[in-house]
């Protein structure tokens, strides 16, 4: 009789998610708002673990600063990894790591704000990676292009290793679009979802390999630290002297056995305001309406309102968002510029 390694999901909370701004604040990031669904990105993430074969309760790192919104949404059985600062993602997933090294689960590594409406096919994917995590094998997981996207990273895929799994042949920086067109006319190429299988041993042998001053730091932050009721308090003076790094850059980039699993599977990682127009329900106009908001002879719009009452009349592929004490408007297409409203925000504010 088989064994089937365990999957314990780790779900990375740790984003400020200024890219959503005004809705998504520093103390309330969009993984912990009600944006595609009535449940929020964060309790979407949870759910789609359900029915996940051989899973046990999940594990959070977040910031310290959202502990109180975390255990109000997640599960009472979940552990949570509460980040003292942040130091990128691969110090988040050493971390989570060091907690399930001794039972040795295979780890689903998952952002808290991202789309997958294709669930079975998320499942069926996960089941295809098994096998290689369980010989050692890095996993992450590949989505297949429909555009010539600039704003993700791509992989290159190898030879294959197992039906629908291949061995990276590189990690694609994010392209210009020349680039990416071509990418996506050769084939082979797949946006970079930053979803990851792999054995928490696995990774942690990666990191003693290839960066083992970030193991060092992340062992002592968890030595050092506190655990009660559920929750790791990592030391923040031990966890301030880990490198920063990204787990592309610091593993999947240098180690030896890394694969990936194309997949398509309705995945978004709802990064702009035009990716949340791209999602939503849009009236014969082809405006998306949200909360108390309101179209006349508009077309191509997105109206989101949690406060006042907004009413767009004769206006075309318009962004308007309004909240209780802010208001952001701003063409369809530029949706990215919201850093700039961001940062004159920060202008304005009073200088301490």
């Amino acid at each position: 009789m088989t064994v089937t390694q365990p999957i314990t999901p780790v779900v990375l909370s740790g984003g400020s998610g200024t890219r959503l701004w005004p809705v998504s604040r520093a103390e309330c990031p969009k993984q912990f708002i009600a944006l595609t669904a009535p449940q929020t990105m964060f309790e979407l993430t949870l759910s789609r673990l359900d029915g996940l074969t051989g899973a046990t309760p999940p594990v959070i790192v977040a910031n310290a600063a959202h502990a109180d919104i975390i255990r109000a949404q997640g599960s009472p059985d979940m552990t949570v990894i509460l980040e003292p600062c942040a130091r990128n993602t691969a110090p988040a997933i050493a971390l989570a790591a060091l907690a399930l090294e001794a039972q040795d689960s295979a780890m689903l590594v998952m952002p808290s704000d991202h789309v997958i409406t294709d669930v079975p096919a998320f499942h069926a994917a996960i089941e295809r990676a098994r096998a290689l995590v369980a010989q050692g094998w890095l996993v992450t997981f590949g989505i297949e292009p429909d555009a010539p996207e600039t704003g993700f990273g791509y992989i290159a895929l190898g030879e294959a290793l197992a039906p629908g799994v291949n061995r990276v042949a590189r990690f694609v920086e994010k392209p210009d679009l020349a680039r990416a067109t071509a990418m996506l006319a050769q084939g082979g190429h797949v946006w970079n979802a930053g979803i990851f299988l792999f054995s928490a041993r696995a990774f942690l042998d990666a990191l003693a390999t290839h960066q083992p001053e970030m193991l060092a730091a992340a062992r002592r932050a968890i030595a050092e630290g506190t655990q009660a009721d559920g929750t790791i308090r990592p030391s923040q003076d031990a966890f301030a002297t880990c490198p920063s790094d990204s787990i592309d850059y610091a593993v999947m980039e240098r180690a030896e056995k890394v694969a990936c699993v194309p997949v398509s599977m309705g995945w978004s990682d709802v990064g702009s305001w035009d990716a949340l127009y791209d999602l939503a329900t849009k009236d014969t106009g082809g405006n998306a309406l949200q909360g108390s908001a309101h179209a006349i002879e508009a077309e191509r719009c997105l109206i989101r309102s949690d406060g006042p009452n907004v009413t767009v009349v004769g206006a075309s592929d318009l962004i308007v968002i309004a909240t209780g004490d802010e208001i952001l408007i701003l063409p369809r297409g530029r949706s990215q510029d919201v850093r700039k409203a961001v940062a004159a925000l920060a202008e304005r504010a009073p200088k301490p």
